[in-house]
């Protein structure tokens, strides 16, 4: 067996508080070699992204590095000096962050950031670089690079950055990729192209890659080892196979019981109501200036109904405009043409002063929870903040209700006096789950709300919604990437393609029997824990 590209040992990491320092990572030991995938799975919290941070050294005050050592092509990265990780740093070790939103720079455009490594580390000319981002970009699945490359990044989809924050850390054709949640903002077709390209970069080139994950789904299918970890720990670790199918730790089983992947619900026809109807609704932008200027249809013609107490999933790739028409739905956009109604009420005819008090009614979660969020405020202002708008309860009503929300989604009460930034992606959607629920709407619309979930607090969180249905007899617009989940989740399914419905149905029927080559497209890309064996 070769020696390892990087070795990882006994590493810890301490944050230091008002209280003493508290453990995030406790003597992590992991080996990398040339060309392998190793994949860092376990729950939101549990270490994962704070080990990949540390071999980078990006753990930044109160948290420093204890003890442990981190060996990569001789070099000690825990004791080299800043000049030494910076020419290591998207050179011979790149990054792919969780959130690309917060990686890329809202001044630049996007072809000058993917073009700054290459003119950093590889001298290349401007028009060098220039053509070398638009091989770029066209290799992640951007289907108009020359467009993408003189965007900024607040003009494009969740899905669009993040594959624009990969083109970036392939760019230097790294020895080693820490890859952290590459895949969570980005539809199943683009998944699979972009982890195809990652691992045709391992097979040509040799780079090695830290997957940090929380779909086991794309482990089983894509990494040749795993190590879970928990509370800082790693409690195992082996081949995907072995542990997969035949794991020895609890927690590992715990995780697997949690993937996504049941039948739908079902439920009885008798005594269906409709509460939201959507009626041939357009939405067309204006892009661009002077000459150049010309219309865009984002939504064409779309129409659909849930009822009361149901489901509707909507998918489709990143840019088909599913999350365009949930905004048209609530009316945070205003469209073209069409009519969109709520209990027989005519959303698009109400004053704004009848639209606000309407929105106690329907409620969204946001893609993206950290854009979402109010950074100067803390947790326990956020989710009270639309009982406020309301001016609904007293101020300790609120505290009461903020508290039952927080346990409602798997937090505590304590929660509630920490800023968003202290918290881990997952629990900040969390957090922007409880502020939806808030008012007790009728309409929840659900944009992406699990992507950012491992899987234990996906679980949680769909055994949640489904309660909550049960109760309240909500309806939900549930707008995913995650088949598995839709289909778990949805009574009916629609899937969209540039604007249009091309395909509609129960559930099961979407994905038992389609009809669509789009939808047979889509649901071939899909992976399964049971990938590898």
């Amino acid at each position: 067996m070769s020696a390892p590209l990087l070795s990882l040992r006994d590493l810890s990491v301490v944050f230091d508080g008002r209280d003493g320092p508290v453990t995030a990572v406790d003597g992590v030991s992991l080996d990398i070699r040339e060309g392998e995938v190793v994949a860092l799975v376990g729950e939101s919290g549990s270490g994962k992204t704070m080990t990949s941070l540390s071999i980078l050294g990006l753990v930044d005050p109160p948290g420093r590095i204890s003890s442990g050592s981190c060996h990569f092509e001789n070099v000690d990265l825990i004791a080299a000096s800043d000049r030494e990780l910076r020419a290591i740093r998207g050179n011979r070790i790149a990054m792919v962050f969780q959130e690309p939103m917060t990686s890329l720079n809202p001044l630049m455009t996007v072809g000058a950031q993917v073009a700054e490594p290459l003119r950093l580390h590889r001298r290349f000319s401007r028009e060098a670089a220039n053509n070398r981002v638009l091989d770029l970009l066209e290799s992640v699945g951007l289907s108009d690079p020359v467009r993408v490359a003189r965007s900024y990044p607040h003009v494009l989809s969740g899905g669009m950055r993040q594959r624009v924050v990969i083109a970036m850390a392939i760019a230097c054709e790294p020895a080693l990729l820490i890859a952290d949640e590459p895949t969570t903002a980005l539809d199943v077709t683009v998944q699979r192209q972009v982890l195809d390209l990652m691992e045709t970069l391992a097979r040509e080139t040799g780079t090695a890659m830290l997957l940090v994950t929380h779909d086991l789904a794309v482990v089983a299918e894509r990494a040749d080892r795993v190590a879970v970890m928990r509370e800082g720990v790693i409690v195992e670790q082996g081949a995907v196979g072995g542990v997969l199918e035949r794991p020895s730790a609890n927690y590992t089983r715990k995780l697997l019981e949690a993937v996504p992947g049941g039948d739908p619900p079902v439920r009885s026809d008798a005594e269906r109501v409709p509460l939201l109807e959507v009626s041939e609704v357009s939405k067309t932008f204006k892009v661009g200036r002077g000459w150049a200027k010309k219309e865009v249809c984002a939504v064409d013609n779309v129409s659909f109904s849930i009822d009361v107490g149901r489901t509707l999933g909507l998918v489709g790739e990143s840019g088909s405009g599913k999350s365009t028409t949930a905004r048209l739905v609530l009316r945070l956009l205003e469209p073209s043409s069409g009519s969109v109604s709520i209990d027989g009420v005519e959303l698009l005819d109400l004053s704004p002063t009848e639209l606000r008090a309407a929105r106690r009614d329907m409620q969204m979660v946001f893609q993206d929870p950290y854009a979402s969020l109010d950074p100067l405020f803390d947790v326990g202002q956020v989710i009270a903040e639309p009982l406020v708008a309301h001016r609904i309860g007293s101020t300790p009503d609120r505290r009461d209700r903020v508290a039952e929300l927080l346990r409602l989604v798997g937090l505590t009460p304590e929660h509630a006096r920490r800023r968003p930034r202290e918290l881990s992606g997952g629990q900040r959607q969390r957090v922007a789950i409880a502020r939806a629920l808030a008012l007790e709407p009728r309409l929840l619309v659900c944009d992406e709300a699990v992507s950012s979930l491992d899987v234990s607090v996906q679980r949680q969180v769909l055994d949640l919604l489904g309660e909550l249905q049960e109760r309240l007899d909500l309806a939900y617009l549930f707008i995913s990437h995650d088949l598995a989940v839709v289909r778990e989740l949805s009574d009916e399914v629609a899937v969209m393609q540039t604007g249009r419905i091309i395909e509609h149905g129960p559930t099961d029927q979407v994905f038992l029997a389609p009809e669509h080559e789009y939808t047979r497209l889509l649901l071939a890309s899909v992976p399964t824990v049971r990938s590898r064996s």
